[in-house]
């Protein structure tokens, strides 16, 4: 016969039991790091707006992992090669990196021959933000406005990472639904190489997130004629989207709409797939407590690289629909586009 004391004892173990065991499993993950290092990884050369932001939050992750955290530049492919050794790199915890998602899911609906990975396949830690991007120009161009440069007529040479990067594809999408002339230049390795060499004249045209376009406008390297969204930019309200600066005939709308969708992406902070559900979680949590950081936050201000967090399950979400929610119609005319097989 079962008492009532037993079912008592039987319920507070039940209760130890499950209180308990997240404790410990936390506690065994943070054993783990413990003495380790963990290396993130970029897609771009130093001193790109990746490699900016990877590096304001290396430090602050560190100290709430409690661990060492590393910077590892690896350019090449637009941002392709860093993605494709992330798909690779053992699945212990030990390797992230911040990516560009439209660069990372373009080249993977395109069927960009360069890209071995499934970005539904990765491990999300979270969303640092999904900044729109700007049409920048030299700072001496005698271009001022989005309109000017419809009107002129000429041959606009952009400066680009890769046919996938972010740089390429806002560029190449621009010119779409503008119907301008353009050769998109590759080789670049990071935004601020492309926006030096605008400011050069060696380049007529940029495209890049607002944080980077903020920097080169203010320090006077660049001109920004408008942002390429229907969404103003933060940092550039006195500049206009495309859409008021321009008219866009309505069968090249789509090109614009679809750039803003995919950029909805934004910048996402990945593992391998793979990675132990328990590792996951508490990496996934030490990311969360990470970019909720007063002083990152503030710091990340001060250098006009502004932190967003979105979870990780929206976030996967959102990568998941992007990818698998073009029609054959949509992707024929990316594909199209860019230039892709």
């Amino acid at each position: 016969m079962i008492t009532t004391r037993r079912i008592l004892f039987l319920l507070l173990a039940v209760l130890w039991t499950v209180s308990g065991s997240p404790v410990r499993a936390q506690d065994a993950e943070k054993a783990f790091y413990a003495g380790k290092t963990v290396r993130m990884i970029v897609g771009s050369g130093v001193g790109g707006g990746y490699d900016v932001f990877t590096r304001l939050i290396a430090p602050y992750l560190s100290r709430t992992l409690g661990t060492t955290v590393i910077v590892e530049n690896v350019p090449g492919a637009g941002g392709l090669v860093a993605v494709n050794r992330l798909y690779m790199a053992p699945a212990d915890g030990l390797t992230i990196s911040l990516t560009q998602g439209t660069m990372a899911a373009v080249a993977q609906l395109t069927g960009d021959q360069a890209a071995r990975y499934d970005m539904g396949k990765f491990s999300y830690l979270a969303t640092v933000g999904a900044p729109p991007g700007l049409w920048l120009v030299g700072p001496d161009s005698r271009i001022r406005e989005v309109q000017q440069a419809v009107d002129a007529k000429m041959k606009w040479r952009w400066a680009s990472a890769g046919g996938t990067s972010g740089l390429g594809l806002g560029a190449a999408f621009t010119c779409e639904a503008l119907k301008l002339d353009c050769q998109i230049v590759q080789g670049y390795k990071s935004s601020a190489d492309a926006g030096l060499a605008v400011t050069r004249g060696e380049m007529d045209a940029v495209y890049v997130p607002e944080s980077s376009a903020n920097h080169f406008v203010k320090s006077k390297q660049n001109w920004a004629l408008g942002t390429m969204s229907r969404t103003k930019s933060q940092f550039f309200k006195d500049r206009p989207t495309v859409f008021e600066a321009a008219k866009i005939d309505a069968d090249r709308v789509w090109a614009m709409d679809f750039l803003a969708n995919i950029e909805g992406l934004g910048r996402l902070l990945m593992a391998p797939p793979g990675v132990p559900p328990a590792r996951l979680a508490y990496l996934q949590a030490i990311v969360k407590e990470t970019l909720h950081n007063p002083q990152l936050i503030a710091d990340g201000e001060k250098m006009e690289r502004i932190i967003e967090y979105l979870d990780p399950a929206s976030t996967h979400k959102n990568v998941v629909e992007v990818v698998s929610g073009i029609t054959p119609d949509q992707k024929a005319r990316v594909q199209k586009l860019l230039g892709a097989k």
